[in-house]
């Protein structure tokens, strides 16, 4: 997993993109990942930034497997590839 802190019991990245668009299109394709998975991250868009946020709450608000799982999906994502 790259760049991904720990703190406060969540697991958190800013992924940045060229652009506006660039941010929303990996938005898009993240939302493919994350519904294929049911687990939902707390994120924000911020011009060329996209804040992502875990923690499994069904686990007493603590990072778990599922948390690194689709961390690690997201870092897979191209913004270029066609859906």
């Amino acid at each position: 997993m790259n760049n991904w802190n720990e703190t406060n019991n969540e697991l958190k990245k800013t992924f940045v993109f060229s652009s506006f668009k660039d941010a929303i299109d990996w938005m898009v394709k993240a939302s493919v990942e994350i519904d294929k998975q049911n687990h939902h991250p707390t994120w924000t868009n911020e011009y060329n930034k996209v804040h992502v946020s875990f923690t499994t709450h069904d686990e007493g608000n603590t990072i778990t497997h599922k948390d690194r799982e689709l961390a690690q999906a997201l870092d897979t994502i191209d913004v270029n590839e066609a859906l």
